[in-house]
């Protein structure tokens, strides 16, 4: 019922077509998979759709719009959990990149086709100033997952971040997952965090929220986009064995 390797742009209306017209050259996607795909739609459903931490079964149903998936009063929508800062303002070091690869445009495609694959998505409670909206606005953040589920962490914990505020809008839907470690089970986020589940692996920086979370150097940055990569393999692998041994 999963297939982890799917590629969601596969059936993401138009999303290849133009994308390397922009005039700044960075490319762009006709659609959002996060909307467009009812394969990625699908799968959220089928994974999420299952006995949480508190003993209650989030049965999600599928609709359109805002209301994308629901569980309950609750609305969800997706998001990329992979990023790789494609903005005007860092294009300095893009174009640096640019310079060090034979095909830019090649590996920045298989970079996408193996992004949006089902261990890059996850989903977030879906309304006016939400989390996947703050983790991208945010300076401090710039749309990290790493230092998102830094802020989600230290919800639980009880200790402030750059998106406390943010969260606790949603703290009836954390207190499903009970604890962190409910949180990054359910999820399967195992890989993102130490054994203990006390801390968030962090892809680049000290993870701190108190510099500037993009990648200093085309080196940082590659090896950001490295650490990306491995913990969606991972996550890929968790989620392919969950699927088989409930199908």
């Amino acid at each position: 019922m999963i297939d982890v390797t799917f590629d969601f742009t596969r059936d993401s209306y138009r999303y290849w077509e133009g994308f390397w017209n922009r005039k700044d050259g960075l490319g762009a996607g006709f659609s959002d998979p996060d909307s467009s795909s009812p394969t990625l739609q699908e799968y959220h459903r089928i994974l999420w759709s299952k006995e949480l931490p508190n003993g209650e079964i989030m049965d999600l149903k599928s609709g359109s719009g805002s209301y994308y998936l629901t569980w309950k009063d609750y609305r969800f929508g997706s998001d990329s959990i992979i990023v790789s800062f494609r903005y005007y303002h860092y294009k300095e070091i893009i174009e640096q990149a640019m310079a060090q690869l034979v095909d830019y445009k090649a590996y920045y495609e298989d970079f996408l086709h193996k992004s949006y694959t089902i261990g890059g998505m996850i989903i977030f409670p879906k309304h006016n100033n939400s989390i996947n909206q703050n983790k991208g606005t945010n300076k401090l953040i710039s749309d990290r997952f790493d230092l998102t589920l830094e802020c989600i962490r230290r919800f639980y914990f009880n200790e402030p971040s750059p998106l406390s505020d943010v969260l606790e809008q949603d703290r009836k839907f954390f207190e499903v997952f009970v604890d962190f470690k409910g949180y990054v089970d359910f999820f399967f986020l195992q890989d993102c965090v130490s054994s203990d589940y006390n801390k968030v692996i962090i892809w680049d920086g000290k993870g701190d929220f108190t510099e500037n979370p993009l990648p200093k150097t085309v080196e940082d940055y590659f090896h950001f986009l490295d650490n990306e990569l491995d913990f969606l393999q991972k996550r890929n692998a968790r989620i392919r064995e969950y699927a088989k041994s409930v199908d």
